[in-house]
């Protein structure tokens, strides 16, 4: 093995102890939890971690970020949120999870594992990672549903089996947080979005989407996966029809314009975005697909009958959620 892996991976599992991975007891809405915080530095968004150890067994808890855990070396297990669902990863696998739903690590072999995790900041995610995931619905999904739906998916298990590539890339983002200087969350940041770039390209080959059956059900999925940018015109060309084809199929079948599928769409995201994350109403805006704040401010408020700020501010009965 290349030296310097192997001093990095020793170093990161010599740090792993003094990392704050702390379990704080919560209750909300009647409900006992446990959750741990981000255990970076100020200045860090992106964290990259290695355990090694022959038994892991954490409580069951949510965290406020979202992270990559690999099997780098043997195997090992976690809980899903339902705590009866025991999930087996294996090595050269990763468990991903997103912070609304809860996990817990286990490993009981007595065989030495090692875990090399990418834990990535909620509002960092969402900024700079979301447009790695628009275009795949299922993928989208599993990352902002949770919030909303407590019945959604709560981890992806992927397996990369001799696929060397996405295993060389969490190798080089191992030497280089081991070795961290002023610049490193700069080198981190293309690197965890190519990471991820490949566990999508990963889940689409072991998920397949199943088409739609008919055409309006596959032009109200395209519109739901690129509402930030979607087109008639685009539309139009994608599925070889005439535009005023296109807009009347979709109001005969929904009883809505193009322009009204859309708007509800990105609202469906910005409800996410402002409930889930701290991010600038402004960043916001621009993810959803608007040209300027005020259009944003504007069709936010025509829906919902108040500012997005309000909204964010716990306007809308039923906004809070458990990770916050």
């Amino acid at each position: 093995m290349n030296e310097d892996l192997e001093k990095s991976l020793e170093k990161l599992s010599g740090e792993f102890d003094s990392l704050d991975l702390t379990f704080h007891e919560f209750r909300e809405n009647g409900i006992d939890y446990r959750k741990s915080f981000f255990p970076g530095a100020r200045d860090e968004d992106i964290i990259v971690c290695v355990y090694r150890g022959t038994d892991i067994h954490e409580p069951f808890h949510r965290q406020d970020f979202f992270f990559f855990n690999y099997g780098y070396r043997g195997d090992y297990a976690a809980l899903s949120e339902n705590s009866d669902n025991l999930i087996q990863i294996r090595e050269n696998e990763c468990y991903i999870g997103q912070p609304f739903s809860g996990y817990a690590l286990r490993s009981e072999s007595g065989t030495e594992s090692t875990i090399a995790g990418v834990l990535i900041r909620k509002d960092t995610f969402f900024r700079e990672f979301m447009k790695t995931f628009s275009s795949d619905s299922s993928l989208f999904r599993f990352y902002l549903d949770p919030q909303k739906d407590r019945f959604s998916d709560a981890f992806l298990h992927l397996s990369f089996g001799q696929d060397r590539q996405l295993r060389t890339l969490l190798e080089m983002m191992i030497i280089e947080y081991a070795n961290r200087g002023e610049d490193t969350q700069n080198i981190l940041l293309p690197m965890a979005q190519t990471l991820f770039t490949l566990v999508s390209r990963e889940f689409k080959k072991e998920r397949p989407q199943i088409d739609s059956d008919t055409p309006v059900s596959r032009i109200l999925e395209y519109i739901a996966d690129h509402s930030d940018t979607v087109t008639l015109k685009e539309i139009a060309e994608r599925f070889s029809y005439h535009p005023n084809y296109v807009s009347s199929m979709l109001h005969k079948e929904t009883g809505k314009k193009f322009s009204e599928i859309v708007l509800e769409k990105r609202m469906e995201r910005a409800e996410v975005l402002l409930g889930g994350t701290t991010l600038a109403i402004e960043e916001i805006a621009a993810m959803l697909g608007y040209g300027s704040t005020s259009n944003f401010y504007k069709a936010f408020r025509s829906r919902y009958h108040m500012s997005p700020n309000r909204y964010r501010e716990g306007g809308r009965s039923g906004n809070k959620d458990l990770s916050q």
